[in-house]
């Protein structure tokens, strides 16, 4: 199965939560923040968004960070994604 997102939506699955603080102290799974960092699974059309022309600026396979309450979490096939607008995209990160 396949999620294609409408118009000016982007698919996202969240990237891991790091387990590990960078002075070596474990996190258990209550204490982790959920990451705000995504890699880009599925890109909308773009189009007329609320009278407005909308052009996507994200692609596919791309690593991104997305506003920390954006979004709709959804399960398909035993996998959780995230469905968003563009506009809650922040910024793609470049490694």
């Amino acid at each position: 199965m396949k999620l294609v997102p409408l118009t000016d939506r982007v698919v996202l699955k969240q990237l891991e939560a790091e387990e590990k603080t960078k002075s070596g102290i474990v996190l258990t799974g209550t204490a982790q923040e959920k990451p705000q960092e995504a890699l880009v699974i599925a890109v909308g059309p773009g189009g007329t968004v609320d009278g407005k022309e909308v052009t996507m600026q994200v692609k596919e396979g791309q690593k991104v960070i997305y506003s920390k309450y954006a979004g709709t979490e959804v399960k398909l096939d035993g996998e959780e994604y995230m469905i968003v607008r563009q506009s809650d995209i922040l910024a793609v990160v470049e490694d």
